[in-house]
């Protein structure tokens, strides 16, 4: 078994195997987690943006009924730097000292009985502080700034000399609000101690990065620390770093000797998870009279926390996009006193391609000429740079499906020349791709007497199906049906998994399960390998197939038995094996991501600057898909978060620092009335970086919708709107 050939299960739409336990609520998420005796813990938030603490006084707050502890600066223990991630610098501890670096920053934790309890005394905890000036614009002259904060500034050829032989230039700037993480979940914590042994349930896409973290922080053993997440409310990234409230309830639970609960509040989560930051681009294109590019400079720039870090390279992904000689990136932060950024869906990638595909479009009215057919002109057919040939790429095919799918060819090209009543009408489109991403990652695989399998790893599911396609992967690589597979992932005890994060889980993990698969055939091959009463005596994986639980030879399928038969014969409850992967680039080709081209149509309403989305199409190069229902599902959930980022979302930031609208009430995200029809088509082939030839899916369905939005916009008001979101008030 080297490849997933004749598949039965992979690619079908099978139902979510978890689908029945959430839907009777019997999902266990961290927020779900009780102990005996726990009690609950409450956050207590700076009221300044910068400055120091001048006093704190607890003692209301510690004779309040119910109360445990009350946690500041001034009286907990010393503790362990968390270790540098994959992902940068760990999240500032902020109870370590008495500075204040952004509005909302954790200042105190209260512990009490009940959670009523604790919320109420941290309302009586009194803090005085001395305040500074913030800086808290992404333009201020006084904002600290960092260029090239990871080293990954690009030049290919010589952009100023192209830029200077072009025929046009396209010279503009881009600029995209802060978004903020909203999954459905608010993020909890639950930590108790078993003498030194620590157990946290936790909102976390990646439990041994959180294991690994909480160990050196409490200066225990990897092994002494257990992490637990089956099951998640979202979290679109959020969940990929150690957070402080996780330390201080883990902290917490060791001071009180009792298990801690903490639940963010909605405001909290604002301020504590993470939030995509504000970004200002400028891009210059410069292109022959028949549209092709000659020159391509990209400059991004992004919010950062004053005394923190975030990886979100806006312009990492530019280089490989199109067929250009001569292109250059450049990415900045811009230090404020804001809460710290983190990943959300598609972090740098969305915000640089908004910029990427706005300004192509831009381009291809400047020399009149289809805004697809520009894009055929200047498509990547080997990647740019090393000249190597992609291991898959069906971008063109995305274009043509896409647009046959959608009706394209119906588009008048002329601007406000297409109209409903009194609604304007526009097309838009957009191509899009994520880069290719996978960590090693390991899975063990036990089949047992009953003639059913047990998979288990360390991954994460955050709702995106991770269950399910593992479940289908398994049964159809075991020969099993998809009923006799148990997939047990969320806990750091088990082989280890990389994060869900970046597009790169199921590709890591759907081939350790592949290589497990073949390891397990091998084992139950060799088991019967002097067996003279077996069929499969002395042959090899090449000369046998599975098939409903059992193993029987290529060249006569009525030669073969069972699993449970071979396990009982020779006296074995059950064969556990292990697999893993190991990345490694193809030779000779480049690895390549998920490409898709995302066409939308819109209605404006000329009078009222009304804004209305009417139905997108995406089509999608996936590479293999494993399910067809979790992976359209991926991509239209993605959408919906585009359609999000294009209009409604913005996180505001009042001259305090205060985010004013931190509330459902005030933050606008879209609901069922904003989403239109959503048509998902899948193309290409399966990709040949790996033996099963998947793509990540989590993050290209977002990657290009804002662009085509924006796009769609031009073409129906004759006005390019370059700032996200798209608000009436730019319409009118």
């Amino acid at each position: 078994m080297t490849a997933v050939t004749g598949s039965q299960l992979v690619g079908d739409p099978v139902d979510r195997v978890d689908g029945p336990l959430k839907v009777r609520g019997a999902a266990p998420y961290p927020s779900d987690v009780r102990y005996p005796g726990m009690a609950y813990a409450a956050l207590v938030q700076s009221t300044i943006a910068a400055g120091t603490i001048s006093s704190i006084d607890t003692a209301e707050a510690e004779a309040a009924p119910g109360v445990l502890a009350v946690l500041t600066h001034e009286n907990i223990p010393d503790l362990a730097e968390a270790p540098l991630t994959a992902l940068g610098s760990p999240p500032r501890f902020p109870l370590q000292d008495d500075r204040i670096v952004h509005h909302g920053q954790h200042v105190a934790l209260v512990v009490a009985g009940t959670s009523g309890q604790a919320a109420a005394a941290a309302r009586l905890v009194r803090i005085g502080y001395q305040e500074t000036p913030a800086i808290l614009d992404i333009a201020d002259p006084d904002a600290p700034v960092v260029t090239n904060p990871w080293g990954l500034e690009s030049e290919r050829g010589d952009v100023a000399a192209g830029l200077a032989s072009a025929d046009l230039v396209c010279d503009e700037t881009f600029t995209i609000a802060a978004e903020t993480n909203n999954p459905l979940g608010l993020f909890a914590t639950v930590a108790r101690w078993d003498g030194d042994r620590l157990v946290v349930h936790d909102s976390t896409q990646w439990p041994m990065m959180e294991r690994r973290t909480l160990a050196d922080v409490f200066g225990v053993p990897e092994d002494d620390v257990r992490v637990l997440v089956p099951y998640l409310g979202g979290a679109f990234g959020a969940g990929l770093r150690t957070w402080p409230h996780t330390i201080l309830t883990a902290l917490a639970a060791r001071i009180v000797n009792r298990p801690v609960k903490l639940v963010l509040t909605r405001p909290q989560m604002f301020t504590s998870v993470g939030h995509r930051p504000e970004t200002v681009q400028r891009v210059r294109l410069g292109a022959t009279r028949e549209g092709r590019l000659v020159a391509l400079d990209h400059e991004g720039t992004s919010t950062i926390g004053t005394e923190e870090a975030n990886l979100e390279p806006i312009t990492m992904g530019t280089p490989s996009l199109y067929a250009c000689p001569n292109v250059a990136t450049h990415d900045r932060q811009v230090r404020l006193n804001i809460p710290n950024p983190g990943p959300m869906r598609a972090p740098g990638t969305a915000q640089g391609n908004f910029a990427i595909e706005s300004a192509l479009d831009e381009l291809s009215y400047a020399v009149g000429v289809d805004p697809i057919e520009l894009r055929l002109r200047n498509h990547a057919e080997v990647q740019p740079g090393s000249g190597l040939p992609w291991s898959s790429n069906a971008l063109r095919e995305c274009y043509l499906v896409g647009a046959d799918r959608f009706g394209w060819a119906e588009r008048s090209a002329e601007p406000r020349s297409m109209r409903d009543g009194t609604e304007l009408v526009g097309y838009g489109m957009a191509g899009a791709a994520y880069h290719w991403y996978q960590t090693p990652c390991r899975v063990r695989i036990s089949i047992g007497r009953d003639g059913t399998a047990h998979v288990r790893s360390a991954a994460t599911d955050l709702g995106t199906g991770t269950y399910t396609v593992t479940t289908q992967l398994a049964a159809e690589l075991l020969g099993l049906d998809v009923g006799r597979v148990r997939v047990e992932i969320g806990d750091s005890d088990l082989p280890p998994a990389p994060q869900s994060g970046g597009s790169g889980l199921m590709i890591s993990l759907g081939n350790a399960v592949h290589d497990a698969a073949a390891t397990m055939l091998q084992a139950f091959l060799d088991a019967v390998a002097g067996d003279e009463a077996s069929p499969l005596r002395g042959r090899r994986p090449n000369e046998v197939a599975v098939h409903e639980g059992r193993i029987h030879l290529v060249a006569d399928p009525s030669a073969g038995e069972t699993y449970a038969e071979i396990l009982a014969r020779h006296g074995l409850d059950e064969i556990t094996v292990d697999g893993e992967v190991q990345p490694q680039p193809p030779a000779g080709m480049a690895p390549a991501g998920a490409f898709a081209a995302h066409f939308v149509e819109v209605r404006v309403d000329e009078d009222l600057g009304l804004l209305r989305i009417a139905r997108v199409v995406s089509a999608v190069d996936g590479g293999r898909i494993l399910n067809e229902k979790t992976a359209r599902s991926q991509i239209t959930g993605a959408t919906v978060m585009g359609i999000g980022m294009a209009m409604l979302e913005e996180t505001v930031f009042d001259p305090s620092g205060r985010i004013a609208n931190a509330t459902f009430g005030d933050y606008l995200i879209p609901v069922n009335a904003d989403v239109p029809t959503l048509d998902a088509v899948f193309v290409g082939e399966p990709d040949k970086s790996t033996p099963i030839g998947i793509k990540g899916l989590g993050e290209v369905g977002i990657v290009g919708v804002p662009a085509a939005i924006a796009n769609a916009v031009h073409h129906a008001t004759g006005r390019r709107i370059r700032s996200l979101p798209i608000t009436m008030d730019r319409l009118l």
